[in-house]
């Protein structure tokens, strides 16, 4: 059984990164995954805007329906479950599991300080947790370019191999945000087995 699944994401990072963490948790659990982006470009309104009316779309179209839908959108310091409340989609009719990185996606990517060591022969430092713009992009490039290695897309290009090699389990311990989304995919894959 292949799970289809749609992603609506806000932006470029959270395609890369978000899209890894789900082939990741699909691998893990044996399971196949088809995804579909559903990409409303252009930040946290466009997304919630065609994100309520992807999910009308849906409910008027009835079956098939995705096995299930993410909704990707950065916390912006704003927390998760506030985030979530903007995010809506709990009177869907397909199950939603959100990806709300607290406060930005770039963060993830630089929880895990063996799996960064992995890909690129030394590790970073465990990111902090505060809410400057830009804070966690400026991060990721500087700890990719400590290593001598140019990241052309902001290290996006690496959210793949990173996560791949990212212990996960730790990874959530250190980032509630991060144990939201990936608990609740791990339940919305292994539901469907």
């Amino acid at each position: 059984m292949i799970h289809k699944v749609s992603l609506f994401v806000e932006d470029l990072a959270h395609q890369y990164v978000i899209g890894a963490l789900v082939w990741r948790v699909a691998d893990d659990l044996g399971v196949d995954v088809q995804m579909t982006w559903r990409n409303a470009r252009g930040g946290h309104g466009r997304v919630v805007k065609g994100f309520g009316q992807y999910l009308r779309d849906l409910d008027q179209q009835g079956p098939p329906r995705p096995s299930f839908v993410v909704v990707a959108a950065d916390a912006n310091c704003r927390g998760y479950a506030k985030r979530a409340k903007e995010l809506g989609g709990t009177e869907a009719l397909v199950e939603v599991v959100r990806a709300i990185p607290d406060p930005h996606i770039e963060r993830w990517l630089l929880l895990d300080g063996a799996a960064f060591k992995a890909v690129f022969g030394r590790g970073c430092d465990a990111p902090d947790l505060k809410c400057e713009r830009n804070r966690y992009k400026q991060h990721l490039v500087e700890a990719i370019r400590a290593t001598g290695t140019v990241p052309v897309l902001g290290g996006l290009e690496y959210a793949e191999v990173l996560v791949a090699h990212m212990d996960l389990d730790r990874a959530m311990r250190a980032d509630s945000s991060l144990d939201h989304f990936v608990s609740d995919l791990r339940r919305a894959l292994g539901m469907r087995q």
